[in-house]
């Protein structure tokens, strides 16, 4: 047998070189991974920064109230809701915490600074993702598979600023209001929780909330919601509008898989942000 690297047919022609393990495989591979998500960041980027200049134009303000109304009176109800029992819980847990070490009466405290400095912030942008950007994302995907964007080309209109400007400037006007009305729906649970059904005084509760509640807290909570809300709709935006160019589906399939990964990335990106957000206000 030949000692050589080549596969050799019945006549003894040279036919196929076997493949030789090379270390460049694994740099190839990362190179193309990390080319790949910096084309990424910039295309969204640009998507950003073209769609937010659009906002600034008076034709935009009955698109935007419209726009506010789907985004954030809509998903009043469910954020509330989520709000409501969320503190319930926080009120129910850190009640049997608390109890341990005899201060029960810092309660109105743990609750008031855990859902606005973190939960209410975070818990609504991932309501107003499962209800408002997966909708968002599949909307804009049919008009991209069913040509509606190509012809707003035609027509010269812009397809930015018809499509996604309203929306950026919706999610900045709606998940702040959405974020407060979470917190206070939470600390109204939490009352219910600790003081109505577990026997906590009101009166403590309510003076802890208060007095332990600064303006950075606050302002540091509506900060996250900004971040949040212009992360989540410029990815779920990006994930419709060029729903188009995937290359594992087409068509229907493909508006599919775009909002599941919009969704996913929107979820995601609202835990990684918080994080850097609160390294920078803390």
């Amino acid at each position: 047998m030949a000692e050589d690297s080549t596969v050799q047919d019945t006549a003894g022609t040279e036919i196929l070189e076997r493949p030789k393990f090379s270390w460049t495989f694994f740099f190839d591979l990362f190179g193309k991974k990390t080319i790949s998500i910096n084309g990424n960041l910039g295309a969204i980027a640009i998507f950003l920064f073209r769609s937010f200049f659009m906002i600034f134009h008076y034709k935009q303000i009955p698109a935007i109230v419209q726009q506010v109304y789907f985004i954030g009176a809509k998903s009043a109800q469910i954020v509330m809701l989520v709000g409501f029992f969320t503190g319930m819980v926080l009120g129910l847990q850190l009640y049997h915490v608390l109890v341990k070490f005899g201060s029960v009466g810092v309660l109105g405290t743990a609750v008031a600074l855990s859902l606005i400095r973190e939960m209410g912030p975070v818990l609504t942008a991932i309501m107003i993702t499962a209800r408002a950007g997966s909708a968002m994302t599949a909307e804009i995907g049919i008009q991209r598979i069913s040509e509606q964007i190509d012809a707003l080309h035609t027509m010269r209109i812009d397809a930015l600023g018809y499509l996604i400007s309203p929306r950026i400037a919706a999610a900045i006007i709606s998940f702040p209001i959405l974020t407060a009305f979470f917190d206070l729906i939470g600390i109204i649970g939490g009352w219910i929780s600790g003081c109505v059904l577990l026997g906590v005084n009101s009166g403590a509760y309510f003076y802890r909330v208060v007095s332990a509640t600064q303006m950075e807290d606050i302002t540091g909570g509506f900060v996250k919601s900004l971040v949040f809300g212009i992360l989540v709709v410029t990815i779920c935006c990006f994930q419709g509008f060029f729903t188009h160019m995937r290359t594992d589906s087409y068509g229907a399939r493909s508006v599919s898989l775009s909002t599941t990964s919009a969704v996913v990335i929107s979820c995601v990106m609202i835990l990684i942000s918080d994080y850097v957000v609160t390294s920078f206000i803390l």
